[in-house]
């Protein structure tokens, strides 16, 4: 392995699937740097980074440890669990139960927010199966979280684990989706546990400092054409309104 002191370099912006990996890295106190990717204007798609992630999607990892770029937030994390030797348990059930609900997250939990996130943000009566499918799925998956936490104080496992990590930056959509917070007390309860850490405090402050200002100006910088390949729209469907995305 190569010198494990050297600086990461994460490539994104301010999305949960970056934000859990800002989280890690500050939990693990490695050093690292942020690196801003402008999505909304096509920068994902540049050669230089397609030679990084050729999906074009954030984040990307660079770890000197590792020697090439990582990316997908999951196995970012279940890297810099077994470079570190933390939050992820070595061996037995418990392992194989935080692997299982960061797939959870990853295959569900993201997917259908996100999902949720984008036909939020077009006009409410453009997509209405849409919309209401994702709010359906969405709801399912807040109250599998509340129900699992009214019984445990992590995701997983009896610690703090990747599994929470992951899943925290997505559950503070809770509100935004128009979900009850007070119908949902014990992902409140876990949620406000985990804000407290100091590593998660600080990792909020480094990502508003380099990322936000810098997000929202390349957002409303972003044209249509721009907007139309960021969410993989093509000329054979029907027109939408993002115009709610440069706000």
């Amino acid at each position: 392995m190569k010198n494990v002191n050297e600086t990461l370099t994460l490539y994104g912006m301010g999305s949960p699937n970056v934000r859990k990996i800002g989280i890690m890295l500050e939990e693990l106190g490695l050093p690292y740097r942020l690196e801003h990717v402008a999505v909304f204007t096509g920068e994902q798609f540049r050669p230089e980074f397609l030679a990084l992630n050729p999906l074009g999607k954030v984040p990307v990892l660079i770890d000197p440890a590792l020697g090439r770029p990582l990316f997908e937030s999951g196995a970012i994390l279940f890297w810099l669990a077994e470079r570190s030797g933390a939050f992820l348990p070595p061996a037995g059930p418990g392992r194989y139960e935080v692997m299982q609900w960061l797939m959870v997250q990853m295959a569900s939990i993201g997917p259908m927010f996100g999902q949720l996130n984008h036909f939020q943000l077009l006009p409410k009566d453009s997509a209405p199966y849409a919309h209401g499918r994702y709010r359906a799925q969405a709801e399912r998956l807040y109250r599998a979280l509340d129900d699992r936490l009214a019984t445990r104080e992590w995701i997983a496992d009896d610690a703090y684990s990747i599994a929470d990590i992951a899943t925290y930056p997505w559950s503070l959509y809770l509100e935004r989706h128009g979900f009850d917070p007070a119908a949902h007390p014990a992902l409140l309860r876990w949620r406000d546990t985990i804000t407290a850490r100091p590593a998660v405090a600080r990792s909020a402050a480094r990502f508003n400092e380099a990322f936000t200002a810098m997000s929202t100006s390349t957002r409303r910088a972003a044209t249509d054409a721009d907007l139309d390949r960021f969410f993989g729209r093509t000329e054979d469907m029907p027109a939408a309104d993002f115009s709610a995305v440069k706000r």
